[in-house]
């Protein structure tokens, strides 16, 4: 007899085909016993007498935020979520504090975002944003991009390059870059970044002054907490030197935006590609609007993180930490409730 299983969502039951592909769908539904419809906060009811007998749930975004009593009512004897997306803070502390085990695609969500901010910084390195707002439509405008980017970039020598949060994503930026064999200095702000691992990482612990003042190009990759909202603004971004880049695919409330685009209005050698915003999309109207107006500053459509085929890593690693608790062994990817404490 089969073990009884659910997928969950909240958003439409489609995601979950999104991140489960059908190898991944197979071997699931080879193995388990499923309900005839993805569970969300609409028909869990309905299905609750299934629901309480699975030990396993498969979701991603959109999982059910559930009070510890709905817990024990609906998923009374589920051992482990394998949650096929990234951060689980917005609902994983009462599963935990029901002995259910959680385990998280993080580190899966996590890889495009380093390949997108390295492609960025390589490329910032070399002004090639900068090229982009000021088009060459013209000889004359050749010879003149050509002089003031060979004049005013270093290209990717000799640069210093400032990693804002040695977390899973600001790791694996700086294990690329080394595997890249790029002659640089990298610059890290952490609090929980140890001397020791900065040591192991072959980079520099440093201050955001000292990241904003000096280096070539700047990428965020804090953790979204409530203790760092709105902690980039006007005394960092003046800082930066002439023909520097910020680059943002972290989170918009880490970033007091309207300060951002006043320091960039005031100095157009400056760039910034910015990927995620607060609100999202930005405001129209307002004092974020100019994220709209400066051709210095860049946005795309939150794009670093997963899109496309990229979802399907996402299951992959979900069904291997299934693979690992089936034959008793350590989870690659496990949250625990001293994790929350911060993960972003």
């Amino acid at each position: 007899m089969k073990n009884k299983a659910v997928f969950v969502t909240n958003w439409n039951s489609a995601t979950i085909n999104k991140i489960y592909n059908d190898e991944i769908m197979k071997k699931l539904t080879d193995e388990f016993d499923f309900p005839a419809e993805v569970i969300n906060k609409n028909n869990i009811e309905q299905f609750k007498d299934y629901t309480n007998e699975c030990k396993y749930i498969f979701t991603t975004w959109g999982m059910l935020d559930l009070s510890e009593s709905d817990i024990e009512k609906y998923f009374g004897k589920c051992e482990v979520i394998f949650y096929g997306a990234g951060s689980v803070q917005y609902f994983a502390r009462n599963y935990l504090n029901r002995g259910i085990r959680i385990t998280s695609a993080w580190v899966a969500n996590g890889i495009p975002v380093a390949e997108y901010a390295v492609s960025q910084m390589l490329l910032a390195c070399k002004g090639y944003f900068r090229n982009t707002i000021d088009r060459i439509r013209s000889r004359s405008d050749w010879a003149a991009n050509n002089k003031m980017l060979t004049t005013n970039y270093k290209g990717n020598y000799n640069t210093k390059i400032g990693i804002l949060g040695a977390g899973t994503i600001g790791k694996r930026i700086i294990n690329m870059l080394k595997v890249m064999n790029i002659k640089t200095e990298i610059l890290v702000y952490d609090p929980y970044f140890t001397d020791e691992q900065a040591e192991k990482s072959g980079v520099k612990k440093a201050s955001l002054e000292e990241i904003f003042s000096t280096c070539d190009v700047i990428s965020n990759h804090v953790a979204n907490l409530p203790s760092t909202e709105r902690m980039l603004n006007k005394s960092h971004f003046s800082l930066m030197r002439d023909y520097t880049t910020f680059i943002n695919s972290g989170r918009g409330q880490q970033i007091v935006e309207s300060e951002m685009a006043e320091v960039f209005r005031n100095n157009r050698t400056l760039t910034a590609l910015v990927d995620v915003s607060y609100p999202e999309p930005p405001a129209e109207e307002g004092e974020n609007s100019e994220l709209y107006k400066l051709d210095n500053i860049i946005l795309t459509p939150h794009v670093a993180g997963v899109i496309g085929y990229e979802h399907y890593r996402l299951g992959e690693f979900m069904y291997g930490e299934y693979e690992l608790y089936k034959s008793g062994k350590k989870l690659n990817y496990e949250v625990t409730l001293e994790m929350l404490e911060y993960m972003a």
